[in-house]
């Protein structure tokens, strides 16, 4: 079997890989870190585990990856064109790149890069450019040029990571944006490039993760809706821990950190703890996701305010902290967040509260992706539509007279 020691014997090339299957086995956070660009290559991902993590299952749900719980088996990269084997068994890894050399297919060997026929490169992208880079093996130096590569075609004089400025301490905060990692703001990738430690929502974006170096443990903090999740006290625990051993912590939400994504309940842990804390808020889904649909939240002489609700509990629910009543007596812009499940609570309590039937109302799901869903309709037939289409978390829901306007005006 051939294999590649160093990276000077690589053959940089760029893959077309939309449509074509590519097969991943492993489900944990080595291949979860690769996953999200190969999504966005628009591969057809298929992966293979016994346990998958959060966030894998999420893709899964999503419709994003095909995903099968269960052993590998030789056979099981038919049809593949690439194949990257991401397990934490040296011996099942090697049965994959044996059979991958059978089938001549490029394998990616994610415990041992030399044994595998294909060794994946730094990579960033920026304005129709992709820049790959390989350092024979030391992969710190790789994603440390890349940094700075990207940081420099962005206009940033140089990278913190190539200038030996010092390492930022405690944990930070990142606010990720809406999904699309070219929407995470440059001080975030800046403090991702020095983590130590990343402890990621599902709903922040995974490409990023393929950005990190090899080292930095990448801890799942997922909340899936209604699935399975990561208690809050728990993630407090491991931000305060990995910061007091001496790590520096990137907490990386969707989003804000502090827009329904409980960042304030983390920073008064940490702070309690004598853990510092730096925030950096990110571009929050509420706005940045209407936009992209071609609804803008406001309009001069439409509309003088818009409210932004969380829809994670039903209108008569005991914990329910919002006046229905009163939202539907508004003129102006609802966003609803996390509301997809509720949506026909949501309506019936403002069609009570007497906002009218034929209210504009626009759903997008996965906004700012290349997955991005947009359905339109109004308050009295929104519930149906969604169900009919369906329409599926993450998603965010647009009600006033500026859902009516489309990408020309209105």
């Amino acid at each position: 079997m051939s294999s590649a020691s160093t990276d000077e014997s690589s053959y940089l090339v760029g893959l077309n890989l939309s449509g074509r299957r590519v097969v991943v086995v492993g489900g944990g956070s080595v291949a979860q870190r690769r996953l999200g660009l190969l999504v966005a290559s628009g591969a057809d991902v298929h992966v293979i585990t016994r346990v998958a993590t959060p966030v894998v299952e999420s893709m899964s749900t999503k419709g994003q990856i095909g995903l099968e719980l269960r052993d590998y088996l030789d056979g099981d990269l038919d049809g593949a064109w690439y194949v990257l084997a991401c397990t934490d068994e040296p011996d099942t890894n090697a049965a994959i790149v044996a059979e991958a050399e059978r089938r001549r297919i490029f394998c990616v060997r994610a415990d041992n890069a030399r044994f595998g026929s294909a060794v994946t490169p730094a990579t960033t992208h920026y304005e129709g450019l992709t820049v790959g880079v390989l350092a024979g093996g030391d992969h710190r130096r790789s994603a440390a040029v890349r940094t700075s590569i990207r940081e420099a075609l962005a206009g940033a004089a140089v990278s913190e990571v190539a200038d030996g400025a010092p390492k930022p301490v405690g944990v930070a905060l990142v606010g990720g944006g809406p999904g699309d990692p070219d929407l995470v703001t440059v001080r975030g990738r800046r403090l991702l490039a020095r983590a130590d430690v990343v402890v990621a929502d599902h709903l922040a974006p995974q490409e990023l993760l393929a950005e990190l170096d090899p080292h930095v443990e990448v801890i799942d903090a997922a909340k899936l809706p209604y699935g399975r999740a990561m208690a809050q006290q728990v993630i407090n625990d491991i931000l305060i821990d990995r910061a007091k051993a001496g790590k520096f912590v990137v907490r990386l939400k969707g989003g804000d950190p502090y827009v329904f994504g409980r960042g304030y309940e983390e920073l008064e842990a940490c702070t309690a703890a004598g853990v510092p804390v730096t925030v950096v808020p990110g571009i929050t889904s509420a706005i940045s996701v209407p936009s992209a649909a071609g609804v803008p939240v406001t309009h001069r002489g439409v509309t003088h305010e818009f409210v932004v609700v969380s829809g994670h509990v039903a209108p008569d629910h005991p914990d329910s902290l919002t006046d229905w009543d009163a939202l539907a007596k508004l003129r102006g812009t609802l966003v609803l967040l996390m509301a997809v499940e509720r949506i026909g609570q949501f309506a019936d309590a403002l069609l009570a509260g007497g906002r009218p039937a034929e209210t504009p109302v626009v759903v997008v799901q996965e906004g700012t992706l290349r997955t991005q869903r947009v359905l339109r309709a109004d308050l009295q037939s929104v519930a149906a539509r969604v169900r009919d289409e369906g329409i599926r978390p993450p998603a965010i829901i647009v009600i006033g007279p500026v859902a009516g306007f489309t990408s020309g005006g209105r």
